[in-house]
């Protein structure tokens, strides 16, 4: 307790305090370290140096990111008292926007609250438009996610305001990707207007890809997106400073390490603290349990709240 508190106090008072000599401290502090204490310092030094590559996150992520890329087995509550100690904590960069919107559905949403029964890879693909503002430039970020692996299939940036080429490139990556697959996919999105568009929807035609929409300002009918563009950006410009960069070119270089990062390291607490790239290479090869918990159902029946407004229109 001492040496804790002797950086913000003076060592003879907090030994007054404690009812400990002054010199039998320093004794202590000169003795010969022991391998428990020698492995404490390791582990606090590694996660002061992961805190500060990654301060966005917490100290079960933080714990998970170890074990992963470290090979270490640490539990998150010892991290959780290296972070005590060491004063720290995740820093966070909320961004809330409200727009309302038109009530249509131009595709019935064939998701709704069933996002947890997706039993597979390439069954159902979201999509979603963020705004990155690093330094004075605007930019639209457009996302490809596979809701099962947790991937990022693909992202297109824009410097346009309202463009939509990165929707219609970002999407024929994703047919190319599905090319040859018997299985129906569901693209689900919301209602935006180059999603709702006859030149997006073209594209599909001929794959074997269902359209699913969240329904007219409920952001809460796509959580998988919502909550990924949110916690994408404090990444970004926590993590990956993104705010420091003054060319487009270099956002782009972050950008691009940054989906390798999420893909291949960052370990992510819905698929039990793996990554993605590694759960998805785990499903092909047998290493987990394959349910039918999705497609039967869900591709053959609406969505409650479709029943519900048509009943009421009878």
């Amino acid at each position: 307790m001492v040496e804790l508190l002797s950086r913000d106090y003076e060592v003879q008072e907090l030994c007054s305090l404690m009812g400990v000599s002054r010199s039998g401290y320093y004794k202590w502090k000169k003795r010969d370290k022991s391998t428990r204490d020698l492995k404490r310092e390791e582990v606090i030094a590694l996660v002061s140096e992961v805190h500060k590559a990654h301060p966005s996150h917490g100290y079960r992520w933080v714990a998970a990111f170890i074990r992963v890329n470290y090979q270490q087995n640490i539990s998150d509550n010892y991290v959780y008292k290296a972070f005590r100690f060491l004063g720290i904590k995740a820093k966070t960069k909320h961004q809330v926007h409200y727009r309302p919107r038109k009530i249509r559905d131009l595709y019935p949403n064939l998701i709704f609250t069933t996002w947890d029964t997706v039993d597979r890879p390439r069954q159902v693909i979201v999509s979603d438009m963020t705004v990155l503002k690093p330094w004075i430039f605007y930019l639209e970020l457009t996302l490809y996610f596979d809701v099962f692996t947790k991937q990022i299939l693909t992202w297109k940036l824009s410097e346009r305001r309202g463009g939509r080429e990165q929707y219609l490139d970002g999407l024929a990556d994703v047919v190319e990707l599905l090319r040859g697959k018997k299985e129906p996919t569901i693209i689900h999105t919301d209602q935006g207007s180059v999603y709702s568009s006859k030149a997006y929807n073209e594209l599909i035609q001929d794959c074997n890809v269902v359209r699913s929409m969240s329904r007219a300002g409920k952001p809460t009918d796509n959580p998988v997106n919502e909550a990924l563009n949110g916690w994408i950006k404090e990444e970004l410009f926590i993590d990956f400073r993104l705010e420091e960069c003054r060319t487009r070119d270099a956002v782009k270089d972050v950008l691009c390490r940054y989906v390798a990062f999420y893909n291949r390291q960052r370990p992510c607490f819905a698929i039990g603290y793996d990554t993605p790239d590694n759960y998805c290479k785990r499903f092909y090869r047998g290493e987990l349990e394959k349910k039918d918990t999705f497609s039967k159902r869900i591709l053959t029946e609406e969505p409650k709240f479709v029943q519900k407004r048509k009943d009421t229109e009878k």
